[in-house]
């Protein structure tokens, strides 16, 4: 298969199935010239299962359910993305805000949607009072839709840590709740674990810098860990730098099952089997 060229060669195949549990194949489309189709075939064919296409708004929300309830590879999670929450009511009002957020709700029913997500808080990129009241508002809205439709809840979570678990232990939290790009060190891991969430790790782990996410990743559970792209960003070593797809996620596996010393046709199977569990569905090794 031939791939665009800004986009870096496929990694071998895996020995075992994965799921990329959080990508964004619109976004990657717009990055790199990659379609959802080329690029879903790519994976397959380095061992990568599925994916769950993550929206940030109606728009990539609405296309990732569209292609969830055609493709067998895809599951999707729709939100309105916390930063995009805090432009919204920066630009208008909270009403405004309360309206997305309500044609979000509308596609929680569609075939192939398992999540709300990405939701929570970023104090990277919204800084002033009015955005990060904004942000909250929006996340406890989110909270609540996860709850009353049984749907997997995804946390988007910068610079946030203590926040973020201050908003989900004052609301009714739903059954599965997954920390997207894990970022945290060890003891906020435990916090996360304590709660009884799945933490999913993205080609950050594989940087130089990042010592003390691996030391994080060194003290969870097997059965609590995924792994995901974010693609089109954070690029795992050896093709840092360069635009992100989710056929690129074996590097990121490969990786971690060699830091934490587990066969990785095991890690596999079991980074498969937790993340059909955090979302409740099942996912065709056949794709």
């Amino acid at each position: 298969m031939t791939l665009p060229d800004t986009l870096p060669n496929a990694p071998e195949m895996l020995p075992a199935h994965v799921i990329d549990n959080h990508t964004h194949l619109l976004s990657t489309y717009e990055h790199s010239g990659l379609e959802a189709g080329p690029g879903l075939a790519a994976a397959a064919a380095v061992g990568v299962a599925g994916v769950v296409d993550v929206g940030y708004d109606l728009t990539s929300s609405t296309a990732a359910a569209e292609l969830a309830a055609t493709h067998p590879m895809v599951r999707a999670a729709v939100a309105i993305h916390p930063n995009d929450a805090a432009r919204i009511v920066q630009r208008g009002d909270f009403e405004q805000l309360d309206r997305e957020i309500g044609r979000i709700a509308a596609l929680l029913g569609r075939p192939g949607v398992v999540a709300v997500g990405e939701t929570g808080l970023d104090h990277y990129r919204t800084k002033d009072p009015e955005g990060l009241a904004g942000q909250v508002h929006s996340f406890r809205e989110h909270i609540a839709l996860a709850r009353e439709h049984d749907l997997t809840l995804v946390i988007h979570d910068r610079d946030a840590h203590d926040d973020i678990l201050k908003v989900l232990d004052a609301e009714e939290r739903p059954e599965r709740v997954v920390m997207h790009c894990f970022s945290g060190d060890r003891i906020f891991a435990a916090e996360c674990l304590e709660r009884g969430f799945w933490l999913s790790f993205p080609g950050v782990v594989t940087f130089g810098s990042a010592e003390s996410l691996r030391e994080a990743a060194r003290t969870v559970p097997l059965e609590r860990i995924l792994v995901e792209t974010d693609a089109p960003y954070l690029t795992p070593k050896p093709e840092r730098g360069r635009p992100n797809a989710p056929y690129l996620l074996p590097h990121t596996v490969r990786f971690l099952a060699e830091l934490l010393e587990v066969e990785l046709a095991e890690f596999c199977r079991q980074v498969s089997a937790n993340t059909e569990a955090a979302y409740a569905t099942r996912w065709s090794t056949d794709a």
